[in-house]
């Protein structure tokens, strides 16, 4: 324990001094394009470039099997379109005209039972929507027991949806059905996918003594300026800068996000994007909403929420406002102590964005006794560390590579998932938590399939060569959403990836904390990241893997 403690010692020692290097570099604000010396910014020519830009990840060469994996996670997430391109917005679907009704709401229900219920959508001319696509979320829940699940929408295609639920605790159980975007929205979000995803730009500075410049970063970039080409060369990812007129392509000391692009939509295809209206706006009863569910006799609840089949839905519950997974059991860690003694002897690695920088965050604020190191790293960036000396526990954060759209990272901190997975040797006692998703929004689905595989690979390697290692990976979350927002970090576009990343992960010996569900079943109101007592159940459900109740 001693020896192990002062080997660490020397390793925090080592970063310390790496980071201070980097903390005399001041980094220079710049506009979309390029900057010199804190001058005032000046938009170049580029910005009236109207030419398809050069994007990296059309160029990848893919074996035949990976294109048919492609083509067939593409298949998977079509959404139905209307039939018109253009729909009037007094024709598109209008939450307040359109209703649900619980089918047999009359009927004897006991826990264990299916609940349908039909979702009739018109619009605003109270007239019957003929087409489906849009986008709904719905749950069962009783406020008095702080329970919640989800339910599985079925797209009808005629206007009308079935949504499913599993009756999963007795009492009153109460339906709502929310209408996060109407297909005529889907639409707009599709062609900003295909069409601008330079609507995120990012920036880069580069440095030379007193002398910096800063110019936009991007994985598509306008075509007709120099570049600096920063594509891994280990994973193939792709990613360029605009070449600093004066300084070379190896002074880059930072990456920063740039900004969002203003003006995307017309005026019609605003009408489709108002948050009072028809972004996130419930889908009331037109008969009663909710029904009494029976205790079902005879029957050990505890045995029945267990499912043998990983895909059941809904994947868990919430009851007393602790998450119950049907598909494993759950310990709910109440105390420190619990925590430390689950995590004793473990190295813990947090891969990603800033949702899983959450866990970090927890787990350093409940565990008295696991102190974060400074490593100098910049504020909600990492970077971060934080040690147990007296249980010989090491927790690390690392945000993934980008596109990221944190402040400032540093140059040499900007780092793959999928080769941070290949410097390690794994084992019993290494932990690895995984997500990877709010960036990637703004991207054609193919930029976030080449990522993953990347990920995947390393992922397969590291359990090939260290079968005992545990590998979890965290789903994506809903969020808060208004006009703008919809437009860059929609749910939807949320729930495209998040499709894409359990297909390419079934079959892996990896773990789920079904975040999606843990957020869209609880009753505090969206946030892209979760609320205190919704981080807890994930860090629950987190530590039932690395912890397993024996049974």
């Amino acid at each position: 324990m001693r020896a192990a403690g002062e080997v660490l010692a020397v390793v925090v020692l080592v970063h310390n001094f790496f980071q201070l290097e980097h903390l005399d570099d001041d980094t220079v604000s710049g506009s979309n394009w390029i900057t010199e010396n804190n001058d005032q910014p000046s938009l170049s020519q580029t910005t009236k470039v109207t030419r398809k830009p050069y994007c990296g990840y059309e160029q990848q060469t893919l074996s035949k099997r990976e294109q048919v994996e492609q083509e067939s996670l593409l298949a998977a997430i079509q959404w139905p379109k209307p039939p018109d391109d253009k729909i009037a917005f007094l024709q598109s679907t209008d939450p307040v005209h359109s209703d649900f009704v619980i089918v047999k709401p009359r009927g004897f229900f006991k826990v264990g039972d299916q609940l349908e219920v039909l979702v009739r959508m018109k619009d605003f001319q109270g007239k019957p929507k003929q087409y489906g696509g849009d986008y709904l979320q719905a749950r069962i829940h009783s406020p008095l027991l702080k329970a919640g699940a989800t339910g599985r929408i079925v797209d009808c295609h005629n206007g009308l949806y079935k949504v499913f639920f599993t009756l999963l605790w007795p009492g009153e159980v109460k339906v709502s059905v929310t209408l996060v975007h109407p297909s005529e929205a889907i639409q707009v979000l599709l062609r900003l996918r295909e069409e601008r995803p330079d609507r995120v730009y990012f920036k880069s500075s580069f440095k030379s003594g007193r002398y910096s410049e800063t110019t936009e970063c991007n994985v598509c970039l306008p075509g007709d300026l120099p570049v600096c080409n920063f594509t891994d060369l280990y994973t193939g990812e792709p990613w360029f800068c605009y070449k600093p007129r004066k300084l070379p392509c190896a002074s880059r000391i930072s990456h920063a996000k740039g900004g969002y692009q203003k003006g995307l939509l017309t005026h019609e295809e605003s009408l489709f994007f108002q948050s009072d209206v028809n972004i996130k706006r419930p889908i009331l009863s037109s008969g009663p909403d909710s029904v009494i569910v029976k205790p079902r006799p005879f029957t050990d609840s505890s045995t029945m929420d267990r499912a043998e089949d990983p895909t059941v839905s809904p994947s868990g519950y919430y009851y007393e406002d602790h998450w119950r997974p049907r598909t494993h059991w759950i310990h709910h860690f109440n105390k420190s102590d619990d925590i430390s003694k689950c995590l004793q002897g473990k190295v813990i690695h947090l891969f990603g964005d800033s949702t899983i920088r959450q866990w970090f965050e927890y787990l350093t604020s409940v565990v008295p006794d696991l102190v974060e190191f400074n490593l100098g790293s910049p504020k909600n960036v990492g970077p971060f560390m934080s040690v147990d000396l007296k249980h010989n526990i090491l927790l690390k954060f690392r945000c993934h590579g980008p596109p990221i759209r944190f402040t400032t990272v540093f140059s040499s901190e900007l780092r793959y998932i999928a080769n941070e997975l290949n410097g390690i040797v794994g084992g019993r006692n290494t932990v690895i938590a995984i997500t990877i998703w709010s960036h990637f929004s703004t991207f054609p689905v193919e930029v976030y399939i080449r990522r993953l595989r990347n990920i995947r690979r390393s992922v397969i390697q590291l359990l090939d060569r260290s079968p005992k290692t545990l590998i979890i990976i965290r789903t994506a979350n809903v969020q808060e959403l208004g006009p703008e927002v919809s437009l860059f970090n929609s749910d939807w576009y949320s729930l495209q990836l998040d499709s894409v990343m359990r297909k390419m992960f079934s079959g892996i010996a990896v773990h789920f904390v079904d975040a999606w569900e843990m957020s869209l079943a609880h009753y505090l109101p969206h946030n892209l990241h979760p609320k205190e007592v919704i981080v807890r159940n994930q860090i629950d459900a987190f530590l039932s893997y690395v912890c397993p109740l024996q049974t």
